[in-house]
């Protein structure tokens, strides 16, 4: 037994020997390579040999790496290098780095440089003062100003790290790229010296010669001019500022688009459309936006919403026009209006409500679908309603109906009483944004409730003339003239039928009509789904050249590939017949 434990304790040794040979065989020590004179100086350099170079640098190899100085101090037993003057630190083509002077550790493999020091590769070149690099993880950082040149950008930051693998870079504090067509700023940016591509972390500001762009975190290739912005994006744009969830653009096709709780501010007009989904094409100077699409014209105190499934917004600054397309509502305070599409020219002020061509089964159903529109507690209908403003004053200055004109007002004494006006055509007056003079003309017929000073029914008026007039107050019928050729009487309530007291083409549409702003937007309006914006919550974005692998150490928050797709489209939905 005792044999069996001495033999036991004895290969133990033996094994733990020979790995311990194997370690010292595995540690490369810094070989010398030749180059100048060999010096040892105890009192300077205690344990030290001290390389001065002849006719050639003094050159030193470590584990595939070399360097070049003009005089060094090894450390053999540390196996530590100090070399100063001109030193030149090559591994492979990764690094070729110039500078003043470089403390080498083989034990970890890390190098510090100082004084002018200059990191070079085939993209491009670091500039700084102090260094570190760490060929383990095959990263250099500085922790002071540095300046990074290549073929397309300038950047200049606080502090820095480059990973050699991806050739990437990481800047932190003040960060700052300079090029010929514009020049970005960010708290915190990734930049891939191959693809030029860069990925900001923090607030970003990119400014170009006709676009400005900000975000907290988003994508920009600064070699084409085009990238994202998935947190607090705005972008400023031919005289528009879009905001949004997530905004894309492209500066060649001359294009931008935004997902998610988008503004798109008119700087020229006072106007501001809203939605969650908008494409802005800047040469055809047009904004397409879907979405629980509303655009808003900004008048003090009396803003006009105008909706629609679809809202397009094209012409120069000076004269824009607004098409609402499908399923289409005006809110104006005591105006509310619907029809199947809007077209607004902001020049001249006109706002047309057009209706939909029905299909001929639906014809004798046509005045269901007519545009309407609500001024107070008068419902006016017809085949195209016209609503002029005054641009100059910002008020509603008049009012036009096209064929089959039609005026219904509830009577609020009774129930089941209305009163009616109807035409061919139909011209209105407004004072301070209120119905004040409706004139009809051609084949004109009321029917009208008249009471006396008690409120009670004297009789109904049913009229036909060739034209009339009606005045309003507080949006209620007032006064009614008849011009020349009318025809009718007071009748007593008894002696007219309820049959008869509905002109033909009546159609109450009461409960259609808009009491408040957000009653413009219908059920899929209200209960849209928004898409998802990838990379927001995941807080990293990887380039194409980066292989798919855990992040380095340094980075405290888990990393994903996942990104915002900026081709994500919105399907408009069939809005249903009426």
């Amino acid at each position: 037994m005792n044999k069996l434990r001495i033999f036991r304790l004895a290969f133990l040794l033996y094994c733990c020997f020979q790995s311990l040979q194997a370690q010292n065989t595995d540690q490369k020590e810094i070989h010398f390579v030749g180059g100048g004179n060999i010096q040892i100086d105890e009192k300077r350099f205690p344990g030290a040999q001290i390389f001065q170079k002849r006719l050639n640098q003094v050159e030193f190899e470590h584990d595939g790496a070399r360097m070049f100085c003009d005089w060094a101090v090894l450390y053999r037993k540390e196996q530590r290098l100090k070399a100063f003057g001109n030193v030149l630190f090559k591994q492979g083509d990764t690094v070729n780095m110039r500078s003043g002077f470089v403390e080498y550790r083989g034990s970890d493999r890390i190098a510090v440089a100082y004084d002018t020091v200059v990191l070079q590769n085939n993209q491009m070149t670091l500039e700084v003062d102090t260094l570190h690099l760490d060929r383990n993880k095959q990263m250099a950082y500085y922790d002071s100003f540095g300046t990074v040149k290549d073929t397309a950008n300038v950047l200049t930051s606080q502090q820095g790290r480059y990973y050699m693998e991806p050739k990437k870079y990481e800047f932190e504090q003040e960060v700052h790229i300079e090029n010929e067509q514009y020049t970005m700023t960010s708290s915190r940016l990734d930049y891939y010296t191959t693809t030029k591509n860069a990925y900001m972390y923090g607030p970003s500001t990119i400014n170009g010669k006709d676009y400005r762009i900000y975000c907290e975190r988003g994508f920009y290739s600064t070699a084409v001019e085009h990238g994202y912005g998935i947190k607090n994006t705005r972008i400023d744009y031919n005289d528009r500022i879009i905001y949004g969830d997530s905004l894309y653009f492209d500066k060649k096709r001359e294009f931008a688009s935004a997902s998610n709780n988008i503004r798109v501010l008119d700087t020229v007009n006072n106007g501001v459309v809203r939605g969650h989904y908008a494409e802005v094409y800047k040469a055809k100077d047009s904004v397409f936006i879907t979405k629980r699409a509303v655009a808003i014209n900004l008048v003090e105190k009396d803003s006009t919403y105008i909706h629609g499934d679809t809202l397009m917004i094209t012409g120069k600054k000076d004269h824009r026009i607004l098409r609402a397309f499908q399923a289409a509502r005006i809110f104006k305070k005591d105006m509310s209006g619907k029809c199947d599409s809007i077209h607004f020219d902001q020049q001249s002020g006109l706002i047309q409500l057009i209706t939909r061509q029905p299909e001929m089964e639906e014809k004798r159903f046509a005045a269901k679908n007519y545009p309407i529109l609500w001024s107070g507690q008068n419902q006016i209908t017809g085949e195209n309603i016209h609503l002029l403003t005054d641009v100059k004053g910002e008020k509603l200055d008049s009012l036009k109906v096209f064929n089959h004109a039609f005026v219904i007002e509830k009577d609020t004494l009774a129930e089941n009483q209305y009163n009616q006006v109807k035409g061919q055509e139909l011209y209105g007056l407004f004072e301070d944004n209120k119905l004040k003079v409706i004139d009809i003309y051609k084949n004109t017929e009321v029917i009208y409730y008249f009471y006396d000073e008690k409120n009670q029914l004297v009789g109904i008026d049913k009229t036909v003339a060739s034209a009339m007039k009606i005045t309003l107050k507080e949006n209620q019928i007032e006064d009614i003239f008849f011009y020349t050729n009318a025809d009718g009487t007071i009748n007593p309530e008894e002696e007219l039928p309820p049959n008869a007291r509905r002109l033909s083409g009546f159609v109450f549409r009461g409960e259609e009509r808009l009491l408040h702003q957000d009653s413009i937007f219908d059920a899929d309006d209200r209960n849209i789904e928004l898409v998802h914006i990838r990379g927001l919550e995941e807080g990293y974005f990887m380039d194409q050249n980066e292989p798919d692998k855990k992040p380095m150490e340094e980075r405290s928050k888990p990393r994903s590939k996942a990104m915002l797709n900026p081709n994500d489209k919105h399907k408009s939905k069939q809005v249903k017949k009426q």
